[in-house]
């Protein structure tokens, strides 16, 4: 068992490690930009990476706190899918009202790598070769469709 302090030193750690490797990475614009703390510009929707004991995952989350208004967006997002799976190279999970960790009402499509703990460095490598080109795919995809949300 860790400590909870133990624990978030690794995972800050995780953290670190990763916003380090992803520092000379430019985004669709050319510039930089903090990819570990990623700002879409766009009230209620996120982009969120998580690295856990038992996974990791990347999500665009929905949290308006209006359920009708997660469904339009996440409805302006299905019209878009062909473009973030052009751009991902993958088709992504999407969940319409589910709960974040604080069990507020959220709506997401993400994509999930299983098998990997955060906890352990050995999986580091694997968790930011699997965040790493998806963070990237999803600023692209972004930088195509944003102007498309910023009046929701």
């Amino acid at each position: 068992m860790y400590t909870r302090a133990v624990l978030s030193k690794i995972r800050t750690e995780f953290w670190i490690t990763f916003g380090q490797y992803m520092k000379p990475v430019a985004n669709a614009q050319g510039r930089r930009t903090n990819w570990s703390n990623y700002k879409t510009g766009v009230k209620d929707i996120y982009f969120r990476m998580r690295a856990e004991r038992n996974h990791a995952a990347i999500a665009i989350e929905l949290s308006h706190a209006d359920l009708e208004m997660q469904e339009l967006v996440l409805d302006q997002f299905s019209e878009l899918k062909k473009i973030l799976e052009g751009c991902m190279n993958e088709e992504w999970i999407w969940r319409l009202h589910t709960e974040n960790e604080m069990g507020q009402p959220i709506s997401k499509i993400e994509s999930v790598l299983e098998g990997v703990n955060v906890l352990d460095s050995n999986d580091w490598p694997s968790i930011i070769s699997f965040l790493k080109p998806r963070i990237i795919a999803l600023d692209d995809f972004w930088d195509q469709v944003k102007p498309g949300f910023e009046d929701f």
